[in-house]
This record gives C-alpha cells, structure tokens and sequence, in this order.
C-alpha cells in the first residue's frame, strides 16, 4: 500500500506551487529540472526528469519539506547530492519515510550523508548535540506538520498555521480539505454568496471549520498572486 500511495499521481505542478508556498514555476524546476545560462539543472526531487505533468504522492510530501528552506539565502538544488544519496539508500521518495527521520540509526546515517556530500548548514536535516542525531529546526517543523501510516507519510498540514486544514491522499482527491470537504470548495461558495453559517450547516461543520478552510484559501490565493 506505501508504495502505490507514494506513485498516486492526483496533482499538477501548479497545484504544488499552490499548496506548499512557492513560487509559480518553482515545482516544475525541483522535479524536472531547468537550464540556466546554458547548463541543465538536474531535478532535487526526481532521479531524472520524466516529462510527466502530474505529480506523486511522494513528490508533493518532499515538495511541502524542500518548502520549509524556500526562505533561506542557499537554493535548495544544492539539496540534491544529499537526496541522491539518501535514494539509493531508502529508496524512491526518501522524505516521505518515517523510519529517514525517525530512526535512530537512520538519522545517523542521514548526517553521514550531509557530511560527505558537504551539504551547506542551512541545508541540513539532521545534527548532532550532546551526542545525540538530532532534526534540525526546519526538518522538525515539517516533522510536526505530517501524520505517518504504515511507514510513509499519509496525511500532512500544508500550513501549519491552520492545523484544521489537511491533506490526505486517500480523501477529497488529496486536496486540502475540513473533515474531508475540499477547502477550494467551500471558498466558491462563499465567493457566491452562502454565509458561512449556511456552510457550517450543509457540510456539518462548525463556523470555526469553515472560517480556518477560508483563510487557508485566502493565504494559499495571496501566495500564489
């Protein structure tokens, strides 16, 4: 079941541009690659580009990671020795793993990796304190934002400022979503003309669900403008 959840292709490169908090075009450039000043860029996220418009499971899980270093001043492509790496050791879609950061012993493995590749502090997922493999801020922010099940990560908050928000690749079609109704859907209606109040009532949902399921829809719309 992981692994043909993790190969479930349900989104574009926009929708991952949307939902993860990046720039328009920036999804394409991590999982296809780009040329700039005349050298190819390989992708971060995928092994070779594929030429497919659709986007897995698993690429939209490590997507909403590579997101939480999208602020710093090191672009993320210096990620991909690492990622490169930790694929042959954990297989396709390595981020999307509980037992790559979880794991005593994987994390260890994951420092490791960062140390022979000399990826950048800023990059790091995984450090060492008081002699302990440690996630790092960012990689512990993303930790805090996803649900794991059977191994891989099944269920995560695209902002983690609206935990009631969640994206399930198993419901409403992995879309973000209150208590499985699509918040894309409830903004439409509102946009038309239903209180949310009536919202509340038709969907079975409280004023507060359908207030976070706006602002989500109001912050992902303001990201993407």
């Amino acid at each position: 079941m992981a692994t043909s959840l993790l190969n479930r292709a349900i989104y574009s490169y926009a929708d991952v541009d949307r939902l993860v908090g990046v720039h328009a075009g920036t999804a394409r450039r991590w999982l296809e690659g780009y040329t700039r000043g005349g050298h190819f860029y390989d992708p971060v996220l995928r092994a070779e580009p594929t030429g497919s418009d659709m986007v897995t499971w698993g690429e939209m899980v490590e997507a909403r990671l590579l997101a939480e270093f999208r602020s710093r001043e090191v672009p993320v492509q210096r990620l991909r020795p690492a990622i490169v790496r930790l694929r042959a050791e954990f297989g396709p879609y390595p981020l999307a793993h509980a037992h790559t950061l979880l794991d005593v012993e994987a994390r260890e493995l994951v420092r490791i990796v960062e140390d022979e590749v000399g990826l950048d502090s800023r990059l790091r997922l995984v450090v060492v304190r008081n002699d302990q493999f440690l996630l790092t801020e960012t990689t512990e922010r993303f930790r805090a934002a996803v649900e794991y099940e059977d191994g891989i990560v099944s269920r995560f908050r695209p902002q983690s400022r609206i935990p009631e928000v969640v994206m399930d690749a198993q419901r409403a079609f992995g879309q973000p979503a209150v208590r499985n109704v699509r918040t894309d859907a409830l903004a439409e209606a509102y946009r038309a003309g239903a209180t949310r109040e009536e919202l509340a009532d038709l969907y079975d949902l409280t004023n507060e669900q359908v207030d976070s399921a706006l602002r989500f829809e109001m912050i992902v719309g303001d990201q993407a403008a």
